[in-house]
């Protein structure tokens, strides 16, 4: 019985820092037509939540891993709140500011395999700028 409870024991304790190790991130949407992060590193099983401190903006997700797993557009001015569970690149814009460079990117566990198709997204000259920008910054940020 001592050994099974040990045993217990141990696998419980090495389970709870998984669950609790889960970040939440949150980006507000700014009076610049940004995003307070526009290049957010994290581990599969966090959340990013957009808060709508300033009117007129909204999330709408690009391109990604497996896009059909999550909610692909918020509303205009509404909290929206996902949990990323697939590794790999996220691209979102703001719908109405999208093609003035309101963009973001996530990258879900240092993993940008689909980097090339999210490098293929049409976007505006500007746009486009701020991608290659955001790009950049991921990679100069990523972990060895």
């Amino acid at each position: 019985m001592r050994v099974f409870l040990s045993l217990f024991s141990i696998t419980i304790f090495l389970a709870i820092p998984k669950l609790t190790l889960a970040e939440t991130i949150q980006i507000e949407f700014t009076d610049q037509d940004s995003y307070s992060i526009e290049v957010a590193l994290i581990e599969a099983g966090d959340t990013i939540e957009w808060l709508p401190t300033n009117e007129g903006h909204n999330v709408e997700f690009l391109a990604g891993p497996q896009l059909n797993t999550l909610s692909r557009k918020s509303e205009i001015n509404a909290l929206f709140s996902v949990i990323f569970k697939n590794p790999g690149v996220y691209l979102y814009h703001c719908t109405p500011h999208g093609n003035m460079g309101m963009l973001g990117l996530i990258v879900v566990d240092n993993d940008f395999h689909n980097l090339e198709s999210v490098q293929k997204v049409q976007l505006s000259r500007v746009s486009d700028s701020v991608l290659k920008r955001l790009i950049r910054i991921a990679q100069s940020k990523t972990k060895s």
